[in-house]
């Protein structure tokens, strides 16, 4: 069950989809419809491009720092490993909270996930349908922790 309360204080965040599969993308766009939640969600395909979106340097996406990033792991130009290596490498990006996203059950893709200090990885089969329980998730997760300010650009 979706907390109401929660749900308002989500919608107040930013959230950046980091994923190349369109219909993966739709489909977490058509859960966060479904459940009220009306905020865009910002898309990157790729690692590169969800990068030049944080550091305010994409030539078409100018959008607020997200406050929450979904990311798949397994995606052409950069990993999404690699991009929560380089997200927590810089100070201006370190209070982003990712959220790996991934079809990737490999024990050494978790344990890499954990290590860059990501709050949860979720397999997408285990997600839901229509992923209902990664709403569940950050539903729960945003009603259970203080999270920091985080600065706009």
């Amino acid at each position: 069950m979706l907390h109401e309360n929660a749900m308002e204080g989500l919608q107040k965040a930013n959230i950046l989809l980091v994923e190349d599969d369109d219909f993966e993308a739709k489909a977490v766009r058509r859960a966060f419809h479904k459940a009220r939640i009306k905020n865009e969600i910002v898309r990157a395909v790729n690692g590169e491009e969800a990068l030049a979106i944080l550091e305010n340097t994409h030539p078409h996406i100018h959008v607020p720092t997200p406050l929450i990033a979904l990311i798949d792991i397994n995606m052409p130009k950069m990993t999404g490993l690699e991009l929560v290596e380089i997200i927590r490498s810089k100070p201006a990006l370190q209070n982003l909270i990712c959220f790996m996203l991934t079809t990737s059950r490999d024990p050494g893709d978790i344990h890499q996930a954990y290590s860059s200090h990501v709050a949860g990885y979720v397999v997408k089969e285990t997600a839901g349908q229509d992923f209902t329980r990664l709403l569940s998730l950050l539903d729960d997760y945003w009603i259970t922790v203080e999270l920091p300010d985080t600065p706009r650009h």
